[in-house]
């Protein structure tokens, strides 16, 4: 099969890490050989691994108001598990009813992003718990008051200490969220029961009419929506408008060649997880089709690969119903993922 050599390889070197550490059941064979047709092994740090006690302490806080500076607002606010880990909203809310800056992605397959942000500024998953927490808009709290918070929690101290050996510290809170955000494996939609289990009934013609455009150089979709999760992760503009309130990558860059670019979304579940672009000002998936169909607006670093499709009413409609293929209903109704 397609990965078995590799996982092989990787389960008897994990087995020989695991024999020296002290008595945790490490989740291997859910991490490594059970993972969808067509997708490659996580990037899992070593201090990290994930087992059943990690997972559950990080799907507790990851629901816990307490992260929020009034007890208010947790992870789960803007990353619902029912939509995809989204929240439905143009923009995203923090404590008292902040609008934040942009709109929130979903968090499926976050494991396998190279880094996270809209402008990449933030290298691990780890590292990218801490944005909301310290984020004025959003938790607006310090690590160190939950940690402080936290360690009069029996339940949390038991489970702290079962799953890293210590109370729950700063490093406990972002390593065992981010063990919960990696199991978040979204894998299992129409399209992937047609194209890795070869169900060929799994999707309609109208979807591969569809799904032959999205591949075809005239359309150029996969220029940037590619691979197994629809993201090259690099950052573009994609002509949403002349000018942008939200700079984008030079943010984090300062450069004017950045200005308004932003990492390429993942398509997978894009069906529910709208409102679309960084900003949430797209409502509906057809209202996607006909802005790339136009060719967007002339911004000076609008993608090269933008540009007018002129498509007829029956291959946009094809084209949405391909993208509503990527909708992974497994996934979405997985209790052991909700609070």
């Amino acid at each position: 099969m397609r990965f078995d050599f590799i996982k092989i390889l990787v389960l008897f070197l994990f087995s020989l890490l695991m024999a020296s550490c002290k008595k945790q059941e490490v989740i291997s064979i859910d991490d490594y050989a059970q993972l969808p047709a067509g997708f490659p092994l996580r990037n899992i740090p070593l201090d990290n691994l994930l087992t059943i006690d990690r997972i559950a302490l990080g799907k507790i806080l990851f629901y816990d108001p307490i992260l929020s500076r009034d007890s208010t607002v947790s992870c789960a606010s803007c990353h619902n598990p029912m939509l995809a880990f989204t929240d439905g909203l143009s923009k995203s809310k923090g404590i008292e009813g902040q609008e934040l800056l942009r709109n929130s992605k979903t968090l499926a397959n976050v494991a396998y992003h190279p880094y996270y942000l809209s402008e990449g500024g933030v290298p691990t998953l780890e590292q990218q718990v801490l944005v909301p927490i310290q984020e004025h808009p959003e938790f607006d709290n310090n690590v160190l008051v939950i940690a402080d918070k936290l360690q009069s929690r029996k339940d949390i101290v038991s489970l702290s200490q079962k799953a890293y050996g210590r109370l729950p510290d700063p490093y406990v809170i972002v390593r065992s969220i981010s063990a919960f955000e990696r199991t978040f494996i979204s894998g299992n939609s129409a399209y992937d029961q047609y194209f890795y289990q070869y169900k060929k009934d799994a999707i309609t013609e109208s979807q591969i009419r569809g799904m032959e455009l999205f591949n075809s150089e005239r359309l150029n979709c996969t220029k940037c929506h590619s691979g197994f999760n629809f993201t090259n992760y690099a950052f573009e503009n994609n002509g949403l408008a002349v000018d942008y309130p939200d700079n984008g990558r030079e943010r984090l860059t300062g450069k004017e060649e950045d200005r308004a670019l932003f990492k390429v979304p993942s398509l997978r579940n894009v069906e529910i997880t709208g409102p679309y672009m960084h900003d949430g000002s797209i409502k509906s998936l057809e209202e996607v089709v006909d802005h790339y169909n136009s060719g967007g607006k002339n911004h000076p670093h609008k993608s090269q690969f933008i540009k007018a499709l002129y498509l007829s009413t029956q291959e946009k409609i094809d084209l949405v119903n391909f993208l509503k293929s990527l909708t992974d209903f497994s996934f979405i109704k997985d209790k052991k993922y909700r609070k």
